[in-house]
């Protein structure tokens, strides 16, 4: 069983800074894939940014200069620094870990954290 607890959103005026967190309690934390999500009110779940065990990172062209993942393994934590923030990045954003097996994926969600860019 793997919880994630994601922390760190809220209001923000545009252009403005917030840095999200993401704790894990699972075993090895730094072999696992982790990621973050988002989803504005109608819309489907999209990848924001994702970090690899190997720290290899990818964005979402929305958030390509604005956004920067990473993780700090003795703290089972992955964070988002959310720079230059923009109405559209309103959202829920989910903390997501990726569990591989051979074949077999496990994958987990955090409950999520609100953020609302807005003036």
């Amino acid at each position: 069983q793997v919880q994630l607890v994601e922390s760190g959103g809220g209001l923000v005026q545009p252009g403005g800074s917030l840095r999200l967190s993401c704790v894990a309690s699972a075993r090895i934390f730094s072999i696992y894939r982790m990621g973050w999500y988002r989803q504005a009110p109608g819309k489907q779940r999209d990848l924001v940014a994702r970090i690899t065990s190997g720290e290899t990172t990818n964005y979402a062209d929305s958030v390509k200069g604005r956004f920067t993942i990473s993780r700090d393994n003795a703290k089972n934590t992955v964070y988002l620094q959310m720079n230059s923030l923009k109405p559209d990045d309103t959202a829920v954003y989910y903390c997501n870990l990726v569990w591989r097996v051979g074949l077999t994926e496990y994958d987990y969600w955090g409950q999520g954290t609100q953020v609302t860019v807005s003036s």
